[in-house]
């Protein structure tokens, strides 16, 4: 496994990371949990990714029972708020109160004293900056995060963030978490641009586009029994990308990952990390089987012809 600085920040975060937004919790019992974040561990993942809203609280508490006895200091683990956890008025979007007690409820299930990163899952266009900013520093002047950080923020707001920090002598965010793969790449026009230019780090989720890029989807069949896409109640973000067309694609990128002794899942995974402005790649899993898979992803460097020709199939 290797290392990246989180942005032009001190800490490093493993290449790859495991996340829990539809299985911690929820589809994978604890002891399965257990299995796969101790699998990525031996592996060199020292980066776990959760939020207070994955199964209303649910991915925090099993991830806390899948760490334990793993020497805190070893570990990088960052939570996110901002969506409703209940139907209380003040129990949702990036106010003081919320923020403040979202962190208190998560660290209670986490059973930690701070989390390394604290990440606000979307903007709040009802909450003035000025005040989750005020918010965030406080955490971490209190110790409770290391650092703090958005997701799937616009380039302008991230803008934002950074200039009013700046002017109130705050810590400024130092990452962001938006959705990046080979099919959704709206981050490259603005948002790594300016994210780089504040030495902002990016940790992107849905790097194999909720298994699509593992090539198990086919054209004109439809998806494998068990699978997300053929659950309901996960595949809402996944549908518009079943077409046969984007299906037939994903195939001729698996023909190419295996000329090239990879397999579409470590093409994918290493596409995503061939842009310097990206930190990390969060992975779901179900069995500890697949982080080892995808966990190879990690250090594999492709000459630009190789990408080049990735970019040709995708363009067509």
């Amino acid at each position: 496994m290797e290392y990246r600085k989180l942005g032009k920040w001190g800490i490093r975060v493993s290449e790859v990371a495991v996340g829990g937004w539809l299985t911690h919790g929820r589809s994978i019992g604890d002891d399965t949990t257990s299995a796969i974040v101790r699998k990525a561990f031996d592996l060199g993942i020292n980066f776990f990714d959760t939020a207070d809203v994955y199964n209303r609280g649910e991915a925090e508490t099993a991830l806390s029972h899948a760490v334990s006895g793993i020497r805190r200091e070893d570990l990088v683990i960052a939570t996110k708020c901002y969506f409703p956890m209940s139907d209380k008025p003040n129990d949702r979007g990036l106010g003081r109160k919320h923020i403040m007690e979202s962190l208190a409820a998560s660290l209670k299930r986490l059973k930690m004293d701070y989390v390394d990163i604290m990440q606000f899952h979307r903007f709040d266009p009802e909450t003035p900056i000025e005040e989750t900013v005020r918010a965030a520093d406080d955490l971490v002047r209190q110790g409770k995060a290391l650092y703090w950080g958005v997701s799937e923020w616009q380039a302008h707001q991230i803008a934002e963030a950074v200039y009013i920090s700046r002017s109130m002598n705050a810590h400024p965010p130092v990452s962001n978490q938006p959705a990046y793969n080979m099919l959704h790449r709206y981050i490259e026009k603005s948002v790594v641009p300016a994210s780089e230019s504040f030495g902002m780090g990016q940790v992107v989720f849905s790097p194999l586009a909720q298994g699509i890029l593992t090539g198990k989807y086919l054209p004109g069949q439809p998806p494998p029994a068990g699978s997300r896409g053929a659950d309901e109640s996960s595949n809402m973000f996944m549908k518009d990308q079943l077409g046969d067309e984007t299906l037939s694609k994903v195939q001729e990128l698996k023909k190419f990952a295996e000329s090239q002794g990879l397999s579409l899942p470590q093409l994918a995974l290493a596409w995503c990390l061939r842009l310097p402005g990206v930190s990390s790649v969060i992975i779901g899993a179900s069995k500890p089987e697949q982080v080892e898979a995808n966990a190879s992803a990690s250090g594999v460097k492709l000459p630009d012809e190789t990408w080049a020709k990735a970019e040709e199939i995708l363009s067509r």
